[in-house]
């Protein structure tokens, strides 16, 4: 496993993060603990979870996944905050320094921990002054409970605003960012990954897989595999186009004459891109962890940059999948997600 910087900071990550989101949802709990096992056996040490993730039922079986053995001290726990985690409490969701310090404490006896090593927010709200944020995620810090802050889905400016904030009023800074980001959506190549780059940003690309088009099963014409896109739309309503099948098949293609599967080779590629610190993987079953798990074996060469890039042009969209991110509805036990 090889292992990279989390962005500015000395920390090292491994270069595939383990994402939970399955985890209670389509995961049962003896399932999702040996996800986390067999992960750190092949030397993950990053795992990233979310308190809205099954309603908090993600980030306790991490917790409990983690609480024996010495686990926890070797791991890189990243968690989320922003989401309702009760609809009837007006002040129990977004960015408010209530919340968030309502939400950590919340997270941390869920995770089985006395720290957060990575704190991010989970989408970018207008409704709470930046600053004030920051202070409360300061406060976190310095109160020992969080080591760094990050952030997903932030676009480039408020990426800027927010580190303009933190050296403004002395604040802990951000140290790393979450956009969506596969072969079949390059828009954060647009703006977010040169932010990130030019700032000394860790990127954790999520949906490398694009929700699991990427790994190739299905089919132009036959859209019926079980999975997010069975019947050619995923849970958003998002269509596969005919442009994204030209690029799922140019991938199925290139892994097959690489001797590897469709979802190594797109997670290879995501790896390989620049600024990119570690895609994060969400496997649903064991099975797919060890596929994933092989994506660390697969050589990414220029001719297969160029090659992809023929078929999924830097910077294009070949589904709509980055901006409809934004339209994602927080529900507390994320039937929508």
């Amino acid at each position: 496993m090889e292992y990279r910087n989390l962005g500015r900071t000395g920390v090292k990550v491994s270069k595939l993060c383990l994402g939970t989101m399955m985890f209670a949802r389509k995961t049962g709990e003896a399932e999702s603990i040996e996800i986390v096992e067999r992960a750190l056996d092949a030397g993950i040490n990053f795992i990233d979870t979310a308190n809205i993730y099954s309603a908090g039922e993600s980030e306790r079986i991490v917790g409990k996944a983690l609480s024996v053995n010495g686990r926890r001290e070797r791991v890189v726990l990243a968690t989320k905050v922003c989401g309702p985690m009760d609809p009837n409490d007006p002040n129990g969701q977004g960015l408010s320094r209530r919340h968030i310090i309502q939400a950590c404490e919340a997270s941390l006896k869920r995770l089985k921990t006395d720290w957060i090593d990575l704190y991010q927010l989970h989408r970018p709200l207008s409704d709470i002054p930046i600053d004030e944020t920051l202070r409360a995620l300061d406060d976190l810090i310095r109160a020992g409970k969080v080591r760094y802050i990050g952030t997903s889905m932030f676009p480039a400016w408020k990426i800027v605003e927010a580190l303009w904030a933190s050296k403004e009023f002395g604040l802990n800074r951000f140290v790393s960012e979450q956009p969506t980001y596969n072969l079949l959506d390059r828009t954060a190549e647009r703006e977010v990954l040169p932010a990130a780059q030019s700032f000394g940003l860790a990127v954790l690309p999520w949906g490398p897989l694009c929700g699991g088009l990427l790994t190739g099963k299905y089919k132009r014409g036959d859209v019926n595999a079980e999975g997010r896109w069975q019947g050619g739309k995923d849970n958003f309503d998002r269509p596969v186009t005919d442009k994204a099948f030209d690029v799922i098949e140019e991938v199925v293609a290139l892994a097959a004459e690489k001797g590897c599967t469709p979802s190594q080779l797109a997670l290879a590629w995501n790896a390989a891109q620049p600024g990119v610190t570690a895609p994060i993987i969400g496997p649903r079953t064991v099975e797919q962890l060890v596929d994933n798990l092989g994506a660390v074996d697969v050589k990414i060469t220029p001719e297969d940059i160029e090659r992809l890039d023929r078929v999924a042009p830097p910077k294009s969209v070949s589904l709509r999948y980055y901006d409809a991110a934004w339209a994602i509805d927080f529900k507390p036990n994320l039937l929508r997600w």
